[in-house]
């Protein structure tokens, strides 16, 4: 088992920064590639980024492209949601969640977190 816990989220006015991170726990949590997916009202989940369990890989959902950076720390079990250059558009509740393998939808992750929620005005 996996237990994930994020934290960070808030308002922000557009074009402003938030961190996100994800506190993980469970014995191979270090093991599983960690994703954020986002869900805005009235609209299915969506993939965000990924990164693989050492770091060394990562996907991008284009529309975050050269905004958002996801990083991990495998000694704090913990990963992180720099995002940058926020827009109305990305107002969503923000899940961690984590898988053996890099994927981008939601169906194949096997651990959530509870979500946190990032609210950006304009």
């Amino acid at each position: 088992q996996v237990q994930l816990v994020e934290s960070g989220g808030g308002l922000v006015q557009a074009g402003g920064s938030l961190r996100l991170s994800c506190a993980a726990s469970g014995r191979t949590s270090r093991n599983y590639a960690m994703a954020w997916f986002r869900q805005a009202p009235g609209k299915e989940r969506e993939f965000v980024v990924a990164v693989n369990w050492n770091g060394g890989g990562t996907n991008y959902v284009d529309s975050v492209k050269g905004r958002f950076t996801i990083s991990r720390d495998n000694a704090k079990n913990t990963v992180y949601l720099q995002m940058n250059s926020l827009k109305p558009e990305d107002t969503a509740v923000y899940y961690c969640a984590a898988n053996p393998g890099l994927l981008t939808r939601a169906i194949n992750y096997d651990y959530w977190g509870q979500g946190t929620q990032v609210t950006v005005s304009s």
